[in-house]
């Protein structure tokens, strides 16, 4: 099947929920759904043929948990599924595969390649079943998604869609917004993208239209049916079935033109679905043609603006950087990437190239590390091809390669990788016969290359050409043919182009100067990004007033407000409080002792945090490095986390590197017969019934590193084992989780449980992606906690404490 030919003339119809369905025909608390298509075959057809009858073209599998971490009969369960959508008579049987319930690193423990595994097994399955096409549904994580599309593309022929789910302030769990995921989706050959789940559809119309600016694929929404909400002690929607159809078929006039329903939806919302949309056509769109690479979370666009692409961990002329490969001291490189990007880097370069390296490793675990701590997008420098092809694999998002040029053996090796992984690439204005001397000539290799790509698959915009920058001072006349070849480029070629600045001033006294001079030439002469050290101040002066020249600085209040009361000297000094550190020895200098560690847990450092905190155990007590450390460091990573400028990658990191001096800490206490204070003792579990515990994990982790000991019992608790907790350890504040509405009960249960068991002073908050205030009342909690930083400020109340520093 061919998805976008498919849609080109007439809309799609998948089914709704299944786990809805299920519910209404059996399924029992705590009962795996998948497993249906063993024991209750009949049961399963019977709604796929329900859907089916309703309209629905596609049929999703109920294989949606159907992973090696849930089920050891993963191809029987898989292949049933494929067989009961089948029975159905369904026009198409779609494999439904949901996210793994595991956090990938650096967030959890899971490997890129363990899941990529696992999500190959899965899709094995499906091909050998014959299921018609995948879609990846659900996902909250940019990165696991990637690597469930690579396993699709990998080991199948199947068409796939690919679907995230998005929280009330336009972003995903983790954090990723719409446009990140369709450019990096797209990119990496996804046939359609989208989203499901999440809300009800009349929240989502601002996500729809991100996917829509952005899309050259179908776009899909499958929306819940509202919010859930509790009835007569039922788990009921808000939303009815003509309500859902006419929200969403106000998306398909929009150029939606795959749809669908989630959570709370049956056969009648797709039957209101596609009497509503029957006849209609598919709206075409004009998405967006951007230049773009992104992160997991983040995407930068090469628009008007100037991009800053940062230079410094490039071991090129730089001993302390080749000292800090050659000793695997990762913690420099990743003081490199902070620095350059509090400076003002918007892409950070990553170079490996050491002789005497195993590079492809190197690479690897600079780009995972540098991902860890900074939101900036990557771009890969080398000329080892399986360094980048390694590199380009294990990176979250869409990174840009660095470099391809017009030398045949390196168009036919260069240009698959950047087609497989979706990579931005840089194209320089060599071949065989060097670099020209004349304009002229390197704008006929820069089309020669933006030609060859077309024939993979790779548009003009996904090309940056950089003309390359010669040395003034052995090679002076070349130095304008680069500019005037930036020109010719983008006046002819229609591409964004790129340019090393520094190269210029090599062998030359000052060479600030040289480069900045060169650079605001540059700039005129049309180019859209340098790599440049951010941190330098004459290129941040340059930037600067050319910002405002251009422009890009609307009322140039940028520049007034950063140089208001800056005077130029004979010598170009830093602005006061700009960062101009080039080297870095991983800490922050003569910085007060408190507040470098402070600093370190807000930048995540955590290969600093034990060695730290152990030098200051020598003149500073446990209770004051956690009371005026460790507690001011996470508060003001959980404010800028509250008003979104930070994301969850960066509180867990945060979180993590507080855990890290925890370890001191505690270590310090044992061997001095102290004890580090509790703030208090709280018991977390996840409801019966209930097996997934990655946010209370999360909510377990925050909690300990704020001074709370934890007590955790796990997933799929019992009211009983509850009951017993709270007696040992004589807790009085208990946070239960739970993932599912079906489980929402057996919070309500374990509530009275242990009141009726006598405890009933004890405390409860509950937190989970289905739970609300209403929730809270009806299972007769005291407190919500509508994230992990929600229950840190509950048990601070609790517990009589307000930690704020």
């Amino acid at each position: 099947m061919n998805i976008k030919d498919y849609t080109q003339n007439k809309i799609l119809v998948f089914d709704g929920a299944m786990g809805t369905m299920l519910q209404k025909n059996g399924l029992s608390l705590g009962e795996t759904p998948e497993l249906f298509n063993l024991t209750h075959p009949d049961v399963v057809t019977a709604i796929h043929t329900a859907y089916v009858k309703a309209g629905a073209n596609v049929v999703s599998t109920n294989t949606f948990g159907a992973n090696e971490f849930k089920l050891n009969n993963v191809e029987e369960v898989i292949a049933a599924g494929v067989a009961c959508a089948k029975a159905s008579g369904a026009e198409y049987v779609a494999l439904d595969v949901g996210p793994l319930g595991q956090m990938l690193e650096p967030l959890g423990t899971l490997s890129f390649e363990a899941a990529y595994n696992a999500f190959a097994r899965q899709i094995k399955a499906a091909q050998k079943a014959k299921a018609d096409m995948v879609i990846l549904e659900t996902f909250s994580d940019l990165y696991e998604l990637k690597a469930a599309l690579l396993a699709v593309k990998e080991n199948s022929n199947l068409p796939v869609i690919c679907s995230m789910t998005y929280q009330e302030d336009g972003r995903s769990f983790i954090g990723c917004d719409p446009a990140t995921m369709v450019i990096a989706m797209q990119a990496l050959g996804a046939d359609a993208v989208g989203v499901n789940c999440s809300l009800g559809p009349d929240k989502l119309f601002d996500v729809v239209d991100k996917i829509l600016e952005y899309a050259k694929v179908p776009v899909i929404v499958q929306a819940n049916a509202g919010l859930p909400q509790i009835k007569d002690g039922q788990t009921v929607y808000d939303i009815t079935a003509q309500e859902y159809a006419d929200t969403v078929a106000k998306m398909v006039q929009r150029g939606v033109e795959i749809v669908g329903g989630c959570c709370g939806t049956t056969p009648e919302f797709i039957k209101e679905l596609c009497n509503r949309t029957d006849g209609f056509a598919p709206v075409k769109t004009s998405p967006k043609t951007v230049t773009a690479c992104t992160s997991g979370i983040k995407t930068v666009v090469f628009d008007n603006a100037v991009t800053e692409i940062g230079e410094r961990i490039n071991p090129t002329g730089k001993k302390l950087l080749q000292q800090a490969l050659r000793t695997q001291n990762y913690d420099f490189i990743i003081s490199e990437a902070a620095a350059q990007v509090a400076a003002g880097a918007n892409v950070l370069d990553i170079n490996a190239g050491l002789p005497e390296l195993d590079e492809t490793a190197v690479l690897c675990e600079i780009v995972r590390r540098v991902q860890s701590v900074t939101t900036a997008p990557l771009q890969l420098d080398s000329s080892d091809l399986a360094a980048i092809e390694a590199a380009a694999r294990i990176y979250n998002g869409r990174p840009i390669i660095n470099s391809v040029n017009g030398k045949e053996e390196s168009l036919a090796k260069i240009l698959p990788i950047a087609k497989k992984y979706g990579a931005l690439l840089v194209a320089l204005t060599l071949d065989d016969d060097g670099i020209p001397k004349t304009a002229r000539k390197r704008v006929g290799i820069a089309k020669k290359i933006v030609e060859r790509a077309q024939t993979y698959g790779i548009g003009r915009e996904d090309i940056i050409v950089d003309c390359l920058v010669l040395t003034a001072s052995a090679q002076q006349t070349q130095v304008m043919e680069t500019l005037r070849a930036v020109t010719l480029v983008k006046k002819e070629l229609g591409v964004k182009t790129v340019l090393g600045v520094s190269n210029v001033s090599f062998g030359l006294p000052v060479r600030e100067l040289i480069n900045a001079t060169f650079l605001t030439a540059a700039l005129g002469a049309g180019l859209d990004a340098a790599i440049v050290n951010p941190s330098e101040p004459r290129y941040r002066e340059a930037l600067d007033a050319f910002r405002v020249l251009s422009a890009e600085d609307a009322n140039a209040l940028c520049y007034s407000q950063k140089y208001k009361d800056y005077k130029i000297a004979a010598a170009a000094k830093p602005l006061p409080g700009e960062n101009t550190a080039e080297k870095s020895d991983g800490t922050a200098g003569q910085a007060d002792e408190k507040q470098s560690l402070i600093s370190i847990i807000t930048g995540g450092r955590k290969e600093l945090a034990k060695p730290t905190v152990e030098q200051m155990l020598t003149h500073c007590t446990p209770a004051q490095i956690i009371d005026e450390c460790f507690i001011p460091a996470l508060n003001a990573v959980g404010e800028d986390f509250e008003a979104g400028r930070l994301f969850l990658p960066q509180l867990m990191l945060a979180a993590q590197t507080v855990g890290e001096g925890f370890e001191a800490v505690e270590k310090f206490a044992a061997e001095n017969n102290t004890s580090s204070q509790s703030k208090g003792k709280i018991i977390l579990a996840t409801v019966k019934g209930d097996i997934h515990d990655i946010g209370k994990n999360i909510v377990k982790m925050l909690l300990q590193n704020y001074g709370f000991n934890v007590i955790d019992l796990g997933r799929d608790v019992p009211p009983e084992k509850v009951i017993e907790a709270i007696a040992r350890e004589d807790a009085v504040l208990v946070g239960l989780s739970a993932l599912m509405t079906t489980t929402v009960k057996s919070m309500k249960e374990t509530i009275a449980a242990v009141k009726n068991a006598g405890f009933a002073s004890c405390k409860f908050m509950v937190g989970g992606a289905v739970l609300n205030e209403e929730y809270k009342d009806f299972v007769g909690a005291d407190f919500y906690a509508k994230d992990a930083l929600e229950s840190v400020r509950i048990a601070e109340k609790v517990f009589g404490l307000n930690n704020k520093q």
